[in-house]
């Protein structure tokens, strides 16, 4: 290939020598900005990294719009990646993606990499990445970060990097078990969109939340006990919840959201979904879905403190068998409580999960009787291989 610029729009992904034999072929004029090289096995991946080696640093555009690695089977090798970060720092990169699944060692990335002005999307992936952000890191274009099972250098990694991204609006994080975080600290003031995975074996000391711009907030958490600090969002738009037990660190600290869909994996019916006192005043969309015998006892909660809520999606994904002692609520005893939502906003009601219990019947009763406002509804019965039990 020769040195000539790389330009346009199009992307182009190398897998094979022959792919590589027809890319040498074309002119200059129709090389290309956008692209991806795939790592497998054997004597194409070998054949793939002599062609990067001779043609990447030949690449003259002044702008790659989006380069990926994607390796498997230990097939890249560290100081190739290296080679290759670097050169594409130089070239103004504005979205990198790195996935390595396999290689024989944790690879660290260039430091360069960590003061590129014209990165703004960055990507990495895999156990074998390791996140060893030096003092000097500064990214001053970077809006989307997605870091997902890593390996960070120390405890300090991730709340150094995030800290000098001024205009970071989309993060997302997915942990790995015995990565080396302990506390998470997001401190951004303008992150618009935040997603969080964290795996039932994960340690860490808590999660400190500052981010008063967000709008999107995911968390998925499979942990028995958790710690979150988490200041007010008044921006929040929409939450997406899913936890083992106790969400109610999570609610009490963001109340501001129209949309709401939590999943609680267990929770026993002596326990509360959040303290009393709680009010989701925006709230106009909520969907609930509880694995677990009490939700009953968690929906009242949430349409009493559900004010003006237009749209209820409940799924119930549970065997009644695992109820134990279990007091089924007898909806038909609130009568003298209606929840407001109910009587003044309730537009659109969907129940997935019915099998048929009196605890259900009563409560469709209860539903159908009290919603005045309902313009739609619909009940969705169990997939059979539930029934009977």
């Amino acid at each position: 290939m020769s040195g000539g610029d790389w330009v346009g729009k199009p992307q182009i992904c190398l897998e094979s020598s022959s792919d590589m034999a027809k890319i040498s072929d074309l002119s200059d004029e129709l090389l290309l900005s956008k692209l991806e090289f795939y790592f497998s096995d054997g004597s194409e991946s070998a054949c793939l990294r002599d062609f990067i080696a001779k043609n990447l640093p030949l690449h003259k555009a002044p702008i790659i719009e989006s380069l990926r690695f994607c390796s498997f089977f230990g097939s890249l090798q560290p100081k190739d990646l290296k080679s290759w970060v670097r050169i594409a720092v130089s070239r103004c990169v504005r979205e990198l993606s790195i996935s390595l699944h396999d290689t024989k060692a944790a690879v660290s990335l260039p430091s360069s990499l960590y003061t590129c002005k014209s990165l703004v999307t960055l990507k990495l992936y895999g156990k074998k990445v390791l996140l060893d952000v030096p003092r000097t890191v500064f990214l001053p274009s970077l809006k989307t970060l997605q870091l997902e099972r890593l390996r960070y250098s120390d405890e300090d990694s991730l709340r150094l990097l995030l800290s000098y991204c001024p205009v970071l609006e989309d993060l997302s994080i997915v942990r790995e078990d015995y990565d080396n975080l302990r506390a998470l600290v997001v401190i951004v003031p303008s992150l618009q969109r935040l997603s969080l995975e964290i795996p039932g074996n994960c340690s860490s000391d808590g999660y400190v939340i500052v981010t008063p711009s967000l709008k999107y907030f995911k968390v998925v958490d499979y942990r028995e006990s958790m710690s979150y600090l988490i200041e007010q969002m008044p921006e929040l738009e929409e939450a997406d919840i899913v936890v083992l037990q106790y969400p109610e660190k999570l609610l009490e600290s963001v109340t501001f959201f129209k949309r709401l869909s939590i999943r609680v994996i267990f929770n026993t019916y002596t326990e509360t979904v959040y303290r009393d006192g709680i009010v989701f005043n925006r709230l106009e969309n909520l969907k609930l879905c509880i694995c677990n015998g009490d939700w009953s006892k968690l929906l009242i909660q949430f349409l009493k403190d559900s004010p003006n809520l237009r749209v209820l999606n409940l799924l119930v994904d549970d065997y009644p068998s695992s109820l134990g002692d279990y007091e089924p609520v007898r909806w038909k005893n609130n009568k003298s409580s209606v929840p407001k939502c109910l009587l003044e906003s309730l537009e659109t009601f969907e129940f997935a999960g019915y099998i048929g219990t009196p605890e259900e019947r009563d409560f469709l009763s209860y539903i159908f009787k009290h919603a005045r406002c309902l313009k739609s509804s619909s009940i969705l019965s169990r997939p059979e291989r539930y029934h009977g039990i």
